[in-house]
């Protein structure tokens, strides 16, 4: 007579043996799968950028890029403007901006990874695409001067600074009726550069840039008039993403290369 209950139990062994081994090949499949296509670890990072900013990172990007192999997309715009963006849950990996005020409102909002550190300090200068114009800030009530570019101060920190410089000399309520805002730097450059003002207020790292190198007039202005522009740089929080790439990035950013570049382009970096 046969022995059922044993014959029970080898099944019940056999059944269970085979379902770990289903178990197991569904858990290196699951694997091989994230090993091929890197599940959370995105194809690229974005990098919102303040627009000051744009052709020494273009510069950096493209080094960095050669160097890893990891991709960029670069997102310009206002500092504040790109601030407002990520706290509604803009899917930014890097905020690159051009104070250390907006990235500080995002870490104590808990949507960074750590708190800003500063990268670059920025340099302001009065920029004319009109040949003759006087350029200096003594000249600005020059009746043959309509209009000022100036960055929107209230989200841009280059056209805060520039306000700083027109009232430490005096001439700002004078002048209220010839400003002219842009929404960030890149705007002030687009009025600048098609005279629809004939001066304006932008960074050096415009002035200095291979597009634009050449370009018009300009002139520094004394950094002690004006407020540093201490630039920081965070990495954003992202939930359920993988953002070793991103900090690959802010890495880089501070390598000798980068600083290399930085400082091509008017930035001070050693201070």
């Amino acid at each position: 007579m046969p022995n059922w209950n044993f014959k029970v139990l080898l099944y019940n062994k056999l059944q269970i043996e085979k379902k770990i081994v289903f178990n197991l090949i569904g858990i290196a499949l699951i694997a091989l799968v994230y090993a091929c296509t890197g599940v959370n670890e995105p194809s690229k990072i974005t990098i919102a950028a303040a627009a000051n900013t744009q052709y020494a990172l273009e510069s950096i990007i493209e080094k960095f890029t050669e160097k890893t192999g990891i991709s960029c997309e670069l997102i310009i715009g206002s500092s504040g403007k790109h601030t407002a963006q990520i706290i509604e849950g803009a899917p930014f990996d890097i905020f690159v901006s051009a104070d250390m005020k907006y990235p500080s409102d995002l870490y104590k909002k808990g949507l960074t990874t750590a708190a800003p550190e500063i990268y670059a300090y920025g340099k302001l200068v009065l920029w004319t695409m009109v040949d003759g114009l006087p350029i200096s800030i003594e000249n600005l009530n020059d009746s043959d001067i309509k209009h000022i570019a100036l960055a929107n101060p209230k989200t841009a920190p280059y056209g805060q600074a520039a306000l700083e410089v027109l009232e430490k000399n005096g001439l700002l309520y004078g002048l209220e009726n010839k400003l002219v805002y842009g929404e960030s730097v890149a705007q002030t450059n687009q009025f600048i550069y098609s005279k629809s003002a004939e001066i304006g207020f932008t960074a050096q790292s415009v002035v200095l840039s291979p597009e634009m190198k050449g370009e018009g007039y300009w002139v520094f202005i004394n950094d002690s008039s004006y407020t540093p522009i201490s630039q920081g740089v965070v990495v954003i929080n992202q939930p359920n993403r993988n953002n070793s790439q991103a900090y690959k990035f802010y890495k880089f950013l501070f390598s000798k290369e980068a600083k290399i570049i930085l400082k091509d382009f008017g930035y001070s970096v050693d201070e």
